[in-house]
């Protein structure tokens, strides 16, 4: 078994979100800050914060939990960023 993590990435508070699933969280956000997709999201809104991140033990569980997270208003996305993260850092250094 797989452990898996959704994520949130930002381009500044209350910004551009964009919502991921990885199976490994760190080099995950250090390919959007580092811009390698070259056609992706991230690289052309310039979301490289990571505000929010979850752990599941599974990846099939986080793939799950993304799919109905895309189905959120953003208010409810924004309500569970500022609980985990209400100053909007970059947690990518503290992974």
């Amino acid at each position: 078994m797989k452990n898996g993590y959704v994520y949130f990435l930002a381009n500044k508070r209350n910004g551009t979100l964009y919502l991921g699933v990885t199976s490994n969280l760190q080099q995950r956000v250090w390919r959007h800050k580092e811009g390698i997709d070259e056609k992706a999201f991230s690289k052309k809104y310039g979301v490289k914060q990571l505000v929010w991140y979850e752990a599941h033990d599974d990846i099939a569980e986080a793939i799950k939990r993304e799919k109905a997270m895309k189905k959120w208003n953003r208010q409810w996305k924004l309500r569970l960023i500022e609980a985990m993260n209400p100053q909007w850092n970059d947690l990518y250094q503290s992974l």
